[in-house]
């Protein structure tokens, strides 16, 4: 066996998406020779996948021409050769538009692949006791070889070309009867679980979602369905088909929050299960996108908050929320997405002040608090970008477009949208409106939110006048 000693680490993208090669230098003295097979940092730095490795797998072969193949696992894989040569043969097995893509190389113990789930691996023996050994990230089981998609060694339209023909190699039977590629049915991305489905945000994902069926699968989950408060909810499910988890089942009552029975409540959702799914999430690799507010913020500075301002909430439900975005922000794959308030399909300030427009009330709403709206179905989209667009990991503002304004503001364009003069809408102020009112929560003055870091990412949302004209008409059963 002739190995190419003391090159550079290298690595070198192949046709197929995320498969990846890699120069593994190899010092050799008489003695034989040594190698840093798989080293994370030097491999992070290349920018392997932290892929998080738990089980490492070796294959002998006996004679040179023993062939395997064509499977594509549940899992990603690093593979590597400890002693004597193969021929690979990768061909991409997953849903998209690079099904059926193929890549060939010889590897030896200087060469190293690595191989994303979903990629179909194969590879035949040019030498005599040929030792073949991969790292995987998911523990083998009978359960999970039953979810592995397979590729005939001899299909025609990939059309690998071996170096020993298949008529002389040595295969098993099972190898010889896998489908062709026409036969082939590809393997799906892993499934996004969203919890709280039901809820206002939640079903403005899932219609988001279901607006879209050809895209990566999500699992909808009620409160019911998936209890964040009962520990036995997070055993229930096979994590390794998952990649990633929407938490939309937030604790929101807001004044109930300094209640003694609705801090312990905002406390359990908002931080103890929030916990939960963090532990999960860093566990199995998971993207975790987690609903933050403005709430984390005192109201006091003069500019928009960004993202890297410091947390400072003034009342329970605020702390809750700061309390669980600093739980988040240690799972390596995270998104904090945070928001201002929030309008929904339901009951929502902007119908409110539709309905008493309808009705000819002359509200007085509070003027010295100043923000922007936040639209369920913008957050929504704004979620969705962040996980299909692969965006750098991290906390972003999210919120409706348009120039900051106070609530009395709001109602008063809804009052024009609904045909009703603006000047029915008095102005009051925070301390005014909840002077008798001593059980209610502190409230931000400021809740804007700068949105430079989400628009660096190619997402804009529509701007909250845009959406605030349909809502402002009331259907006449609901007045």
């Amino acid at each position: 066996m002739s190995i190419e000693f003391s090159k550079l680490l290298a690595a070198t993208e192949t046709p197929i998406p995320g498969v990846v090669l890699y120069d593994l230098p190899v010092h050799g003295d008489n003695r034989g020779w040594f190698k840093e097979n798989w080293q994370r940092e030097k491999m992070l730095a290349l920018g392997l996948p932290d892929f998080g490795p738990v089980q490492n797998n070796i294959s002998f072969n006996e004679t040179a021409g023993t062939t395997r193949g064509i499977h594509a696992e549940p899992w990603d894989k690093y593979v590597s050769v400890a002693t004597g040569r193969i021929f690979g043969a990768w061909v991409d097995l997953r849903e998209g538009p690079s099904f059926g893509a193929v890549f060939t190389a010889e590897l030896d113990p200087s060469k190293a692949i690595f191989i994303p789930r979903g990629v179909g691996n194969a590879f035949q023996t040019l030498e005599d006791g040929t030792a073949y050994t991969y790292l995987v990230n998911d523990h083998w089981s009978a359960d999970a070889q039953g979810q592995y998609t397979f590729l005939n060694l001899a299909d025609e339209t990939v059309s690998i070309p071996w170096p020993i023909p298949l008529g002389r190699a040595e295969l098993s039977d099972k190898d010889r009867m896998h489908p062709r590629l026409a036969d082939v049915t590809p393997m799906r991305p892993k499934k996004t679980l969203l919890l709280g489905a039901n809820g206002q945000l939640g079903r403005a994902l899932r219609a988001a979602y279901e607006a879209d069926p050809d895209g990566a699968p999500v699992e909808f989950a009620t409160r019911a369905e998936f209890d964040l408060a009962d520990p036995a909810a997070y055993g229930s499910r096979n994590w390794s088909q998952y990649g990633a988890i929407i938490n939309a089942a937030a604790y929101t009552a807001v004044d109930r929050a300094e209640t003694p029975e609705g801090r312990r409540d905002a406390w359990a959702a908002n931080v103890t299960a929030v916990a939960a799914l963090a532990r999960i999430a860093v566990e199995h690799r998971l993207t975790l996108v987690h609903v933050s507010s403005d709430y984390v913020f005192d109201g006091t500075k003069d500019s928009p908050y960004t993202e890297d301002d410091a947390v400072c909430p003034l009342g329970v439900y605020g702390q809750t929320k700061a309390a669980g975005d600093a739980v988040v922000s240690v799972v390596p794959q995270h998104y904090i997405v945070r928001t201002s308030w929030v309008i929904g399909d339901g009951n929502n300030f902007v119908r409110t002040m539709a309905n008493l427009a309808a009705r000819g009330v002359k509200p007085a709403v509070v003027d010295d608090q100043v923000g922007r709206l936040s639209f369920t179905e913008d957050i929504a989209a704004g979620i969705r970008h962040l996980l299909d667009s692969g965006a750098p990991y991290g906390t972003y503002n999210l919120t409706n477009d348009g120039d900051p304004r106070s609530w009395a503001d709001v109602a008063r364009t809804v009052y024009e949208h609904a045909g009703r003069p603006a000047g029915d809408v008095s102005s009051v102020s925070t301390a005014e409106y909840f002077a008798d009112k001593p059980e209610a929560a502190p409230r931000p003055l400021t809740s804007t939110l700068a949105l430079d870091k989400l628009r660096s990412t190619g997402f804009r949302a529509a701007g909250q006048d845009e959406r605030l004209g349909p809502m402002a008409t009331v259907p006449a059963g609901h007045r």
